[in-house]
């Protein structure tokens, strides 16, 4: 892995309805943001999952962005099982809101500063406590929730500026897809970090929206346990993408239907 990170390497990827997944895992995906966060470099790592594919798949302008991502980690479990059918023998599950936990732990490690942009006032401050707390040689030079509405270019330098002025190296964004796979795009190259998109991290990680048992994230069925905690906001997404990806997902495997960017 080392001699990877050397070179600087893309990881090995496979697309999936035209959009990329990288075949990483926990330890090479840390290790790579820890690289890029040490050099200073302003990179942005998106955490894939069906309702990414699926907005990739409808929008192209979308799609493209994704796939000029530095790290496409596979978040959702239907996509783990997609590499596997495409070859990618072994691969794991890389799921946000464990490479938060992980990304906290070596940045801790090594006294690097992380930040944190998104989630409201409530969930973000509940947020840093509680990372804080678990790891207590955190440096958290950044954190700030936007308002909910479109900022105006002004707004936005200020917030550039206010990030890069804090020194953190490494910024998890929490906007929700595909929001936060828009922002990190726009500004990468302005912010001067490695900006991680891992939404739904933010209220797991705070305690406001309780994780699904580990066996219903095994078997996939975390998207189920979501919409019985939040069902009026979560059942139009799944109505709509679910089962459209699976059926795309099979003529793909099948080798009945190829996709642009594929």
């Amino acid at each position: 892995m080392s001699a990877v990170l050397e070179s600087q390497s893309p990881p090995v990827h496979r697309r999936i309805l035209g959009m990329r997944v990288d075949t990483t895992s926990y330890e090479d995906a840390t290790l790579r943001v820890l690289a890029w966060a040490r050099a200073g470099e302003s990179r942005y790592v998106c955490v894939a999952n069906v309702h990414m594919v699926m907005e990739a798949y409808d929008d192209s302008r979308y799609r493209a962005l994704v796939n000029a991502a530095d790290l496409v980690t596979p978040d959702g479990m239907p996509l783990v099982w997609v590499l596997r059918r495409l070859g990618v023998r072994g691969q794991e599950r890389v799921y946000g809101p464990e490479l938060t936990l992980r990304v906290c732990a070596a940045a801790e490690r090594e006294g690097i500063p992380v930040g944190f942009y998104g989630g409201a006032p409530e969930v973000l401050e509940k947020l840093v406590e509680k990372l804080k707390a678990r790891f207590p040689g955190l440096r958290v030079a950044y954190a700030y929730s936007p308002p909910f509405r479109s900022l105006t270019p002004e707004e936005d330098a200020r917030i550039v500026e206010a990030i890069n002025a804090s020194g953190a190296r490494i910024l998890f964004v929490g906007l929700g897809c595909p929001k936060q796979e828009r922002w990190m795009a726009e500004h990468r190259g302005r912010v001067k970090a490695v900006m991680l998109g891992v939404g739904a991290a933010f209220d797991f990680h705070a305690g406001r929206v309780p994780q699904a048992p580990a066996w219903m994230q095994r078997l996939g069925l975390e998207w189920f346990f979501r919409l019985l905690m939040e069902p009026k906001r979560l059942w139009r997404r799944y109505a709509k993408h679910n089962p459209r990806f699976v059926v795309l997902a099979a003529l793909q495997l099948l080798g009945l239907r190829r996709f642009e960017g594929a």
